[in-house]
């Protein structure tokens, strides 16, 4: 975000336990506000949301490949389905780290 662009106020709605998440991260000092935990969590959505687009686009592509190339073997698309599945889970347990 730029320094130079100013902050707007805004009211939202939350339930019980997302307001207990955000105060228990102001309370241990992981952040200094709530709008810095809903700003984090913002910025966390808006890249979930970017590689889920960039999924599907891969996705469609491969599917347009697919189609347009003929016949596709049973140990092809298990051989793709694995390797999609193993690149999942290979960032699955980094982000864990």
């Amino acid at each position: 975000m730029a320094q130079t662009e100013k902050y707007k106020k805004i009211s939202i709605s939350l339930t019980g336990k997302m307001l207990e998440s955000i105060r228990a991260r102001t309370k241990n000092g992981d952040y200094s506000s709530t709008s810095e935990v809903i700003r984090q969590a913002l910025r966390v959505f808006d890249r979930s949301e970017e590689e889920y687009q960039l999924k599907l686009n891969a996705l469609r592509n491969r599917l347009e490949h697919a189609a347009n190339s003929g016949t596709v073997t049973m140990d092809e698309a298990f051989d793709s389905v694995e390797e999609l599945h193993n690149e999942y889970m290979s960032r699955q347990s980094n982000e864990n780290l």
